[in-house]
């Protein structure tokens, strides 16, 4: 049996997966790791939205109770961050909660010390850890021998924290429940926000659909699971090349970016070319036919010429703007990115309190 820490115990069998929807969702919550949205109901994933907004309404008013005082949380940092690494250390600390940071150079993790004997020394030093790194397997075998909830801050596969900010700012301004939303993301099908948005959508039974080249379709296992997923929830997942076709009646438009920092130049050319018909621009949006439709992306954006790097492109290839352009992007009526990003703190908060703390929130 994996060691788990005393602070976690307290009578709760964490080795097991069980969920008992006929009583309390949080107990359901306390313990357990976030590493996908593959492993939660929708009604769990429904709770963590409304308990996101239960925190963002005591932040606002200023009465917001401290649920993690004496809570040592340790945020694993293999990517740069902005909005991730600032969501949780703000939100641990507006909850009370101890917070060390650990950065690519900051320890031997996977280098000169496994994942599997970090994971067991780090378990007996804090109550949870957030991870942002490549592997999806990694991050497994982190949570599966540490014995305290690990928060997936991104991979190479998935974002389940990004997208459960998506579906609070859609909730925030689609006057529809999330079943009933048309939500058409645009761009490389292949890349983790992509996955990440159609297994959560495929929980939470949207009309889902994915619209990119057919060389960048996501891998066909993973849209037949979201599909069967989907199906059971009473929504459906589409994964297209029709461009206009497939945006009409969308009541969300979502991009990302379509490069990697990480790739080599050498393939930039190539795929921009590939996905320039694939912009998100006002001759999109218009097709949307739904003056209604809003704008998402999870950031960062190239969509000016104000960074070292889309400065970069522009004296490479040309382009003002690369995934969305700016009229779009900065549209007070249409884009709502940056309640987006807010809501990044809001809603891993909420995971970070409903996995910490036991009892009544």
């Amino acid at each position: 049996m994996e060691h788990y820490p005393s602070f976690l115990q307290n009578g709760l069998d964490l080795t097991s997966i069980k969920i008992n929807l006929g009583g309390d969702i949080l107990n359901n919550l306390y313990g357990r790791s976030f590493l996908t949205l593959k492993d939660f109901m929708p009604e769990e994933i429904e709770y963590l939205l409304k308990l996101s907004k239960k925190l963002k309404e005591e932040k606002y008013s200023g009465k917001e109770k401290k649920r993690l005082l004496g809570k040592n949380i340790a945020l694993i940092f293999e990517k740069d961050s902005l909005r991730t690494r600032c969501s949780f250390q703000v939100g641990a600390y507006d909850q009370g909660a101890n917070v060390t940071y650990i950065g690519s150079t900051g320890s031997h993790i996977g280098k000169k010390e496994s994942i599997k004997d970090t994971a067991r020394v780090m378990g007996r030093m804090f109550h949870g850890v957030e991870y942002r790194g490549f592997s999806q397997k990694d991050m497994e075998v982190f949570s599966k021998y540490s014995g305290i909830p690990l928060w997936n801050g991104l991979s190479d596969e998935d974002h389940p924290t990004q997208v459960l900010a998506d579906f609070l700012t859609i909730q925030e301004n689609v006057d529809k429940p999330l079943k009933d939303v048309n939500f058409v993301y645009i761009g490389d099908g292949r890349n983790n926000m992509a996955k990440a948005l159609m297994i959560g959508a495929s929980k939470m039974g949207m009309n889902f659909k994915i619209v990119t080249p057919k060389e960048l379709f996501p891998e066909g296992e993973l849209v037949k699971e979201c599909e069967s997923m989907a199906k059971e929830n009473g929504g459906y997942v589409l994964i297209s090349e029709d461009i206009y076709e497939s945006v009409k009646g969308a009541d969300i438009i979502y991009t990302d970016v379509w490069l990697s920092m990480g790739e080599e130049k050498s393939l930039w050319k190539k795929r921009i070319e590939t996905l320039m018909p694939y912009q998100v621009n006002r001759k999109l949006i218009e097709a949307c036919q739904n003056k209604k439709v809003k704008f998402m992306h999870c950031l960062p954006a190239f969509h000016n010429r104000e960074t070292e790097v889309s400065e970069e492109i522009y004296k490479e290839f040309g382009y003002e703007a690369l995934e969305v352009t700016e009229d779009v992007f900065e549209h007070e009526e249409i884009s709502i990115v940056f309640e987006e990003a807010e809501n990044r703190l809001h809603t891993i908060k909420a995971v970070m309190v409903a996995t910490l703390s036991s009892g009544n929130i």
